[in-house]
């Protein structure tokens, strides 16, 4: 899988390089290094998006920005154009780490993104310092990637009190009291979990909070279910990544806790239609998600070339994973240009200093500021729900925030 990635980068690094015509520089190209899960025990289909989103970068890096430095910027070097280099880390610290080395040490990357699980993300995190090049977390929201103050480690994903504040804002909406969280024993689970407990007793809400922890590599997560079930809570949240957040919703199916009792996802995975409802079918109906972009949300200039162009080159619809794989691959080149280098740690300095457009909002920022706000940015994050088959997430009802709601929650009937 990771040689066919490669060689489409490549396909892609040639339409690019071509359309920003021939006057590039002697200089090498500068790297942009992906890492993110290709294969199992991550989640594949997240990692391949990621990718997709890298290589749209890369075109719109060499196609529209004419490459980094250049007389399109106020650098005296010559314009050179950008490549990304792809490695999978498979979801697991140990491959993060050495996938990481690689891309610093062998692909000489001058920044690194793409991380899509948090506890690979956290185990690569101490290397990115201790080499000196940043790290942006695309979709990890452990509150630690930031909140430990990591030197060369940015994040352009919401944070996990973030995530915890919307759903306990829907819950508090929808009246309920009683939460059962399932999540998986890992940095992004059990991270969840403590976020949620935490908020409600800091707002001192009227909630009580079951959160039952299960092994990331169990296949049968019944005794866990059944408990839940037995409990009758007005909730399940299901905090499983990949094949686990599947299994969850499929056994409640099996034993009758859902739909009869609202599930709500921790993440986006539903936005991945085709893969959905080819595992669960019918069973996925009722099912409401967290997610971080809807179509009905404003882009930049910047998100609508990138919602444009993937289209074209992809034949599908973009989500949340490709805009913003895509808008960290500019945002580095971005960071470059204002820096007028390639070396990474003026890189990081910028990131820091500097205001970059990307694929929403009114730009990012990476400030050193307290807790986990350091060298964070964050896009919206939004709750929707599938009430039919086949639905696409497009089509989706927003149930929160209330701001942007354009439906109401609706039980399984």
């Amino acid at each position: 899988m990771r040689k066919w990635i490669v060689a489409a980068a490549v396909a892609v690094i040639a339409t690019g390089a071509a359309g920003a015509g021939s006057g590039w520089g002697a200089a090498p190209p500068v790297v942009l290094g992906v890492l993110t899960p290709l294969s199992p025990p991550g989640d594949p289909a997240a990692g391949q998006l990621i990718v997709q989103g890298a290589q749209l970068g890369e075109a719109y890096i060499n196609g529209v920005m004419g490459g980094v430095f250049g007389p399109k910027t106020s650098c005296p070097q010559p314009a050179t154009p950008v490549r990304i280099a792809v490695e999978d880390d498979s979801g697991t610290p140990e491959k993060s780490v050495a996938g990481f080395r690689r891309l610093v040490t062998e692909e000489h990357a001058v920044g690194v993104f793409g991380a899509f699980h948090s506890s690979a993300m956290l185990a690569a995190a101490p290397l990115a310092d201790e080499l000196g090049v940043p790290y942006i977390s695309t979709q990890a929201s452990a509150a630690d990637i930031t909140a430990k103050h990591f030197a060369a480690v940015f994040r352009t994903h919401p944070v996990d009190p973030d995530r915890a504040a919307a759903w306990l804002g829907f819950i508090q909406a929808q009246n309920w009291h009683k939460i059962a969280l399932l999540a998986e024993n890992t940095d992004y689970g059990i991270g969840l979990a403590e976020a949620t407990k935490s908020l409600i007793a800091q707002r001192k809400l009227a909630m009580t909070l079951d959160a039952v922890i299960f092994d990331r590599t169990s296949a049968d997560l019944t005794p866990q279910l059944l408990k839940i079930k037995a409990e009758k809570p007005d909730i399940v949240l299901n905090v499983g990544v990949g094949t686990p957040a599947y299994l969850i919703i499929k056994q409640a199916h099996d034993i009758g806790l859902f739909p009869q009792t609202p599930m709500l996802a921790s993440y986006d995975f539903p936005v991945r239609p085709e893969e959905y409802w080819k595992n669960l079918g019918p069973t996925g109906v009722w099912l409401a998600f967290i997610s971080y972009f809807h179509p009905r949300m404003a882009l930049t200039a910047l998100g609508t070339w990138a919602s444009v162009e993937y289209a074209k080159r992809f034949h599908s619809t973009a989500v949340y994973s490709n805009l913003n794989s895509f808008g960290d691959a500019v945002i580095l080149a971005e960071a470059m240009n204002q820096a007028c280098s390639r070396d990474p740690k003026r890189i990081i300095a910028q990131l820091e200093r500097g205001r970059f457009d990307t694929w929403i909002g009114t730009g990012a920022t990476f400030p050193r500021a307290a807790g986990v706000r350091w060298h964070q940015w964050s896009p919206p994050l939004v709750i929707l729900q599938y009430t039919r088959p086949d639905e696409t997430y497009d089509q989706a009802p927003i149930l929160y925030p209330p701001a942007m709601k354009t439906g109401a929650f609706e039980p399984a009937h």
